[in-house]
């Protein structure tokens, strides 16, 4: 009644504080409410949560094809009817119905599309059919999509992490993370007074991932209404994605260490350039090429029963029983595959503002790494064998749920109804990680351990070559082709290399490198969640409100393991492998429960002008492997020696104290202007805590480590307008634009609040008139804080502005025929991150490219 509540259609998706984060290819795949994260905001399908494939609980939109869904309510305020588990907003996705329509109806969608950077294709087929029978009693629909799409995502980024000087002077960076030694650019083997805090390049790559996206989706529902005063519905969902990716990249490590480097720039505490000409193999920059495969094939189910019974005129009952789940078994079949060249050369590194730095490699035969690659100029023997990572999630979830709620009309004085309910959730979510990296199979034949890819035979490199407009848009000096491996006969090569001596003693044993379970990085979460309502709505003569209850209780358990490490083993340079105890199970349960209230009012100043005021007390709970003691000690393999633990189940969700007050002028007939005031008072938001240079246990080593921890408070405040204005020519307008101001205190110390778009806003242009129908917009969100004291204290990483733009035509030809065109991110932006803002100081960079997609349409 009083809560702000907007309804949509899948191609009327422009709602006031509402953007779209996207995954590879630019697809949609999360949502953000009023410029906060997908983790303050909760999305269900039919009121019911999907289960995931992610390590969290977030909607996967990209599992979902968009022809499932007919409509879509977004809800910014609180209601005490609406499930808890949303501090930004919720989004309640929904599937048509055989009585939208009755009688026999039916549609044929045939697209095509075209992506403009890839050149790449795709084609989606998709139908629906709903019938109505026994004298509109019994209604039956059913849809059926299936999707191939071809894409590429351009990736740049420093895997590594920037490096950057200890600092006496920041206690957030004592210990500083130039595991190389110090940077030193007057050589002497101090760290004096004007180096404290340096920053240079510890490693980066750039590449192109490459997917064959195939998409399955079934939708069938039964709707059975005998009576005016009872509904059945059930209904059902089944996806399945195929979605294997390959990936080619360059990565460099130019990690400073005494003698490493020559000719040293600094600007503004940033080394800029410098040179790379040490004679040592172990000092030179030795340029790595690596290919990788990722097999994600995810498997989504939803089946459920509702049931709505008219007791009498006064009382209505609706129950409401599903189940969930989504699978994905790739348990040791993703790999990554790194060669390291092994030719003399000198390379000169440095930054100029682009995404990628500017690498030249020239090699003491005359060659250099640009024009070989492109050349095909460079054959097995250029390279040795080097990090060999078989990886892949197997993730379960299991989501079972049930709804019980009825609806009083009372109609009495001021108090129209009453609603109240129970909800019951179980959810159970599994990890586990397959992988060669506790064992030391991933760098089982790296530094001296390394063979000479020539002397393997078997042909790895297969084939050199150049993806079209790869990285047109990043003005650096860098290569731009690529080798691609054959990776089964690689694998074939080194187990047939079995048998020869390793250095060191002993022989090479191919065994040895397979993957296993990795009990560190995998969990078992469960989660038992019961909630209860009452709500009173409320009415007068010009003015609607409710006043409600909600009462939460969760339990929750978790098991992970943890192994001590016991030693270190130096490869190399830059290279370790670490010795790990036999793991041990740990466990921890949780529980805990939150009185949620809320209220609303909606008072109508004149016939067109309206007074919204709401107050609630909301949360939103932690990501599912935050609940996990899970650790990761994987960056001493690259010599960063840092333990990151995933989580705990002591974790608290995220609550706040949210108000909102706003006007809304409807000037005409679906015309509306409105002016929102917003806050949220946050506690127990979760952030990252970063501590240097601790002792965990590892002789001779310290260790940075970081986890994830409860805040104390944060603030969010902000202003929303937005205008939807229709004209009798058919001529319309859509515009919104949010503004948010946010901090949080951690420890008393203010920070940024992750995740927390300072502003959004859009606006978009569109005609309806006859058969033809066209639109424009532009979606546009500023930079805000992804992850804070990456490098220390204020050393925040964030991601840049961007503005997507998409455009849409459609023409009803007859009254059963139609065509549409639609071009998406027609500004070809990309995704990118950097510290502080800083193009010096580039964190990650995602093309997708702008695409083209042809649909014709068929009515019966």
């Amino acid at each position: 009644m009083g809560c702000s509540r907007t309804t949509t259609s899948p191609t009327r998706s422009a709602i006031t504080g509402v953007s779209i984060s996207r995954t590879a290819g630019g697809e949609g795949q999360s949502v953000s409410v009023r410029g906060l994260g997908p983790e303050y905001t909760l999305s269900t399908f039919n009121g019911r949560i999907l289960a995931t494939d992610g390590a969290g609980r977030a909607f996967a939109y990209d599992v979902l094809p968009s022809d499932v869904i007919s409509g879509a309510d977004v809800i910014k305020g609180a209601e005490a009817a609406n499930m808890e588990g949303a501090i930004g907003g919720l989004i309640n996705l929904r599937s048509a119905s055989p009585f939208d329509q009755r009688g026999q109806h039916g549609i044929i969608r045939v697209e095509g599309d075209r992506n403009k950077m890839s050149e790449l294709d795709g084609a989606k087929l998709s139908a629906v059919y709903s019938n109505t029978f026994m004298n509109d009693t019994l209604g039956l629909l059913v849809g059926v999509v299936a999707e191939r799409r071809d894409d590429r995502t351009d990736i740049a980024g420093n895997d590594g992490g920037w490096s950057r000087n200890a600092d006496p002077n920041d206690e957030s960076w004592l210990w500083g993370n130039t595991w190389g030694g110090a940077i030193d650019p007057n050589g002497n083997g101090i760290l004096d007074e004007d180096e404290y805090g340096l920053i240079a390049p510890g490693q980066f790559r750039v590449g192109s991932i490459l997917e064959t996206k195939k998409r399955n989706a079934y939708t069938a529902k039964l709707e059975w209404r005998p009576r005016d005063n009872f509904r059945l519905v059930i209904d059902g969902l089944k996806t399945k994605l195929d979605s294997p990716q390959v990936g080619y990249q360059q990565s460099f490590y130019p990690l400073f260490a005494p003698g490493r480097w020559s000719n040293i720039v600094v600007q503004d505490g940033i080394v800029t350039s410098f040179d790379m000409d040490n004679p040592d193999p172990e000092l030179r920059l030795n340029p790595e090429l690596l290919n990788q495969t990722s097999y994600r094939v995810v498997e989504t189910d939803l089946y459920g029963v509702n049931a709505q019974w008219d007791v009498s005129d006064t009382l209505t009952l609706t129950g409401d029983i599903y189940r969930s789940t989504s699978k994905r078994h790739s348990g040791g079949q993703d790999s990554y595959v790194v060669l390291r060249m092994n030719q003399p050369n000198m390379a000169h590194i440095s930054l100029s503002g682009g995404y990628v730095p500017n690498v030249e490699v020239k090699f003491n035969d005359g060659r250099d790494l640009a024009h070989g690659l492109e050349s095909g100029a460079f054959t097995d023997a250029d390279f040795n064998t080097h990090y060999f990572s078989l990886a892949g999630d197997n993730i379960d979830d299991k989501i079972t749920g049930a709804a019980f709620s009825g609806r009083w009309s009372i109609e009495r004085s001021w108090l129209d109804s009453v609603q109240f309910g129970v909800n019951y959730t179980d959810r159970k979510k599994s990890r586990d990680l397959i992988n060669n990296a506790l064992t030391g199979g991933a760098d089982y034949y790296s530094g001296d351990y390394a063979i000479n890819v020539g002397a393997l035979g078997g042909g790895v490199i297969s084939d050199s070559f150049h993806l079209p407009n790869f990285m047109s848009k990043v003005h650096s000096n860098f290569p731009r082709s690529f080798v691609s491996f054959d990776i089964a006969s690689y694998q074939a090569a080194l187990a047939a290399y079995d048998g020869r001596a390793r250095p060191g003693g002993g022989v090479y044993n191919y065994a040895d490198a397979a993957p296993v379970w990795n009990p560190l990085q995998s969990y078992r979460v469960g989660e038992e969640t019961w909630s209860g309502f009452a709500q009173a709505n409320l009415k007068g003569e010009r003015w609607s409100g409710n006043l409600g209850l909600r009462v939460v209780k969760t339990s929750t358990s978790s098991q992970a393991w943890d192994a001590k490490i016991l030693s270190i083993i130096e490869n190399g340079a830059f290279n370790y492998t670490a010795v790990y105890d036999d793991p041990t199970p740990l466990t921890q349960e949780n529980d805990y429960t939150y009185v949620l209230p809320s209220v609303n009012l909606n008072y109508r100043l004149t016939d067109e002008l309206r007074l919204r005021l709401g107050a609630a007390k909301t949360m939103a709970r932690p990501s599912v492997e935050t609940l996990a003691p899970t650790n990761t000690t994987e960056s001493v393999s690259w010599g960063e020696f840092t333990q990151i633990y995933g989580g705990n189940a002591a974790l608290k969700p995220y609550s706040a104290q949210q108000y909102d007050l706003s006007l809304e002028y409807y000037f005409r007939p679906n015309s509306i202007l409105n002016l929102a005031l917003f806050k949220k008072d946050i506690k127990d938001q979760i952030t990252t805590s970063w501590e240097p240079g601790q002792d965990i246990g590892v002789p001779g080593y310290l260790f940075n480590v970081s986890r994830p921890i409860n805040g104390d408070t944060a603030e969010v405040k902000g202003i929303e307008i937005g205008l939807q204005h229709f004209m009798d020519n058919g001529l319309g307008v859509r515009a919104q634009y949010t503004r948010n101001w946010s901090k949080s205190y951690v420890g008393g110390e203010e920070r940024p609040l992750e995740g927390i778009a300072p502003s959004v806003y859009s606006l978009g242009v569109f005609y309806e008139r006859g058969p033809l129908s066209l639109s424009v917009s532009g979606d546009h969100t500023d930079g805000f804080t992804t992850a804070i004291n990456v490098l220390g204290q204020g050393y925040n990483e964030v991601s840049d502005p961007i503005t997507w733009v998409t455009a849409h035509a459609s023409y009803q030809v007859t009254d059963r025929f139609s065509i549409a065109l639609e071009g998406q991110n027609l500004l070809d932006e990309a995704n990118t991150y950097s510290i502080n803002g800083n193009r010096l100081l580039p964190q990650g960079y995602y093309r997708y490219g702008a695409s083209y997609k042809l649909g014709v349409s068929y009515r019966f």
